[in-house]
């Protein structure tokens, strides 16, 4: 049974580091403008601290990280089921609340809409860790010693993870998507009214058609009217398999037509 007992200890300090790392370069780079706006656990916080959010996390998975590889106490790998059970509520609540969240487990490539994968994978690595809390040895030495069950556990982790699909695509797809011919003017709209920025902000249109549309880069834009004659402009991404979805609220100043608008990177 101890070989049971350790076989995921490998496993689980990989993906605690993984995490860490992903989650640190993706708050140091900010490719894009509001990304953190979108990825758990920072889009469940105000602005201002969504980078400190994503930054203590990152600190605990490294904290726990070398408690399991450094020593056998009980309370690391206690810690560790805590907090990937803590995981588990957290993404079942941003399926309910942000649908259109991303989990963020590692970082930017962890942006597409929570899932099912993305759950069931946090529920299974609360089981590993719940079985790894009676290994009687440190985890480097169970990852020196890697047995058969380990392997399994990342064949199921690997299963699990919607990040790989996102990096296929990615490897496959080179072609920027600027210079892609992207979904039609429809299809757009029926993504924009899926989400959940439309759910949010539908009632206060005065109607759920737009009166102009257009395509900027790697985004097709459409502009609706709300009860205050202000211009109601919603962005909806034309890559990726659940394109991502932005609005923002332009004064008209007067007039029927946008006078300013917020450039969206792509």
């Amino acid at each position: 049974m101890r070989h049971v007992w350790e076989s995921q200890l490998p496993l689980l300090v990989v993906l605690l580091v993984l995490g860490t790392m992903a989650k640190v370069v993706t708050v140091r780079l900010k490719s894009e403008p509001g990304e953190l706006a979108r990825l758990g656990p920072a889009v469940l916080v105000p602005g201002r601290l969504r980078a400190p959010a994503l930054l203590v996390c990152a600190a605990v998975e490294l904290v726990l990280a070398a408690g399991l590889l450094a020593t056998s106490h009980t309370i690391f790998r206690w810690a560790t089921v805590a907090f990937f059970a803590m995981s588990t509520y957290v993404l079942l609540e941003l399926r309910r609340r942000r649908p259109d969240a991303g989990c963020g487990c590692f970082g930017e490539v962890s942006s597409a809409p929570v899932g099912w994968r993305s759950i069931g994978r946090t529920v299974a690595l609360t089981g590993m860790a719940g079985v790894s809390v009676l290994a009687p040895v440190p985890g480097w030495v169970a990852v020196l010693n890697p047995s058969w069950l380990t392997v399994a556990g990342v064949a199921l982790v690997l299963v699990l993870s919607p990040e790989i699909d996102e990096l296929i695509a990615r490897a496959r797809f080179r072609t920027p998507c600027e210079q892609q011919r992207g979904p039609s003017e429809s299809a757009s709209l029926a993504r924009l009214r899926s989400s959940g920025a439309w759910r949010d902000h539908r009632d206060g249109l005065t109607s759920p058609e737009p009166y102009d549309s257009w395509r900027e880069l790697c985004w097709r834009f459409f502009a609706f009217q709300n009860h205050d004659n202000d211009d109601v402009v919603f962005a909806v991404q034309l890559s990726g398999r659940r394109p991502a979805v932005r609005m923002a609220v332009v004064g008209s100043e007067g007039s029927e037509s946008l006078t300013k608008y917020t450039p969206v990177s792509a």
